[in-house]
C-alpha cells in the first residue's frame, strides 16, 4: 500500500491540479481563506518553486474605510469581492502578465466568495473567463444581507481612485 505523500494527507494540496496549474506557465492568482482573513497572491512558478510577487489579505480594506466594528466579517462576500478588485488594480498598476486563478483545495460553490473575488478580478479589468450566472448577486455583492451595513460603493471608489 502506497501512503500519500504528507501535504496530500493533510488536505493541503492537490496535486494533480498543481500540475495542471504549473505546466500552463502562466502567474497564478492564489486565493485562500483562514478563520479570520481572505488572502490574495500573486505568484510566479519556476520550476516548481513558487515565488510571490505581491499579496494582500482583508486586513488592508480596514485602511481603506472598512468600519472597525465590523471587523469580524472580513472573510465575507463583499470582502472577497473588494479584495479582488484591489488585486486586479494591483496587476494592472504594476503591468504585470495576466494571471489564472488558483483556489487550491477550497470548495468551489456558486454564489460564493470565490466568485465574488472572481468577480472583483473582472469588474477591476483582468481578462477571466467565467460565466456571469455563477456570481453572487449585485445585493449581495454590496452587503445588503449584513447586519452590520457597510459602504461597499465608498471603499471601492477609494480603491478605484488611489
Amino acid at each position: 500500500m502506497k501512503v500519500p505523500k504528507k501535504r496530500r494527507r493533510e488536505a493541503k494540496t492537490d496535486y494533480k491540479k498543481r500540475i495542471k496549474l504549473l505546466k500552463s506557465g502562466l502567474p497564478r492568482v492564489v486565493f485562500r481563506r483562514t478563520n479570520k482573513y481572505l488572502i490574495a497572491q500573486y505568484v510566479t512558478s519556476e520550476e516548481a518553486q513558487d515565488k510571490v510577487v505581491f499579496g494582500m489579505d482583508s486586513r488592508v480594506l480596514l485602511k481603506l474605510g472598512w468600519p472597525e466594528k465590523a471587523k469580524f466579517s472580513l472573510k465575507t462576500i463583499p470582502a472577497a469581492y473588494l479584495i479582488g478588485v484591489l488585486m486586479g488594480k494591483e496587476i494592472i498598476k504594476r503591468k504585470l502578465k495576466e494571471p489564472i486563478v488558483d483556489f487550491g483545495m477550497l470548495r468551489i460553490l456558486h454564489k460564493s466568495r470565490v466568485y465574488a473575488f472572481l468577480k472583483g478580478l473582472k469588474d477591476a479589468g483582468i481578462g477571466i473567463k467565467c460565466k456571469e450566472d455563477l456570481f453572487p448577486e449585485e445585493k449581495r455583492l454590496k452587503g445588503e444581507h449584513l447586519k452590520n451595513k457597510i459602504n461597499i460603493e465608498e471603499i471601492k471608489s477609494k480603491i478605484i481612485k488611489g
